[in-house]
């Protein structure tokens, strides 16, 4: 039984702490994605606490969730979290590096959802292409970054990470196998619809 007084309180903890979770605005969008595309099985690439794992299983209850976490004490949280909310048994937690884990990955699934560093979103997006399913879904959050990425920003501080949301962009809309839309809800959210083959050839 999925219990959402634990949810709110998870949400709660990591507002009062200033732990990054999904804005309510994005979260909106997703529920409506997740509600028609029913996905069986997703992987998300950063954890944090659970608190998105956790959304999507509310709003997808068949899912079964794989999601990525590289700070083990956040892995332990998000465990806790699962095990609180109810759904522990279609959540699996993998703790390391998305980078290195990524690659061990075989299965495929109907949608990924990236929401971890963002100097790493171009590598993130080239691993989700091979994972997902063919009219699988990739979403990346955060992709517009303060509304630096589509600025003239350009300041040391965060350039790396605005450099690579950038190149993630472009790939992601010039990819003759890839349908994308950046939506400006939230921080950004950039959905990729994912042809495994080129459809066009043999018409």
């Amino acid at each position: 039984m999925f219990n959402l007084q634990e949810l709110e309180k998870v949400k709660k903890k990591a507002l009062d702490e200033n732990i990054p979770i999904l804005m309510d605005e994005t979260l909106e969008t997703i529920k409506k994605i997740l509600q028609q595309e029913k996905p069986r099985k997703i992987l998300e690439i950063g954890t944090a606490v659970g608190y998105s794992a956790s959304q999507f299983v509310r709003f997808a209850p068949d899912a079964m969730v794989d999601t990525i976490e590289l700070d083990e004490i956040r892995a332990k949280e998000a465990r806790e979290n699962v095990k609180k909310i109810g759904i522990q048994s279609q959540v699996t937690i993998l703790v390391g590096n998305a980078v290195e884990i990524l690659p061990t990955l075989q299965g495929e699934y109907d949608m990924i959802f990236i929401d971890a560093n963002k100097g790493k979103y171009p590598i993130f997006l080239k691993e989700g292409i091979r994972l997902v399913k063919h009219n699988g879904l990739i979403l990346a959050d955060n992709i517009l970054y303060k509304g630096y990425v589509m600025g003239n920003y350009n300041k040391h501080k965060q350039r790396t990470a605005v450099k690579n949301l950038r190149e993630y962009i472009h790939q992601a809309t010039e990819n003759e196998r890839l349908e994308t839309q950046i939506l400006e809800v939230g921080d950004g959210l950039a959905i990729s619809r994912v042809k495994k083959v080129d459809e066009t050839k043999n018409l």
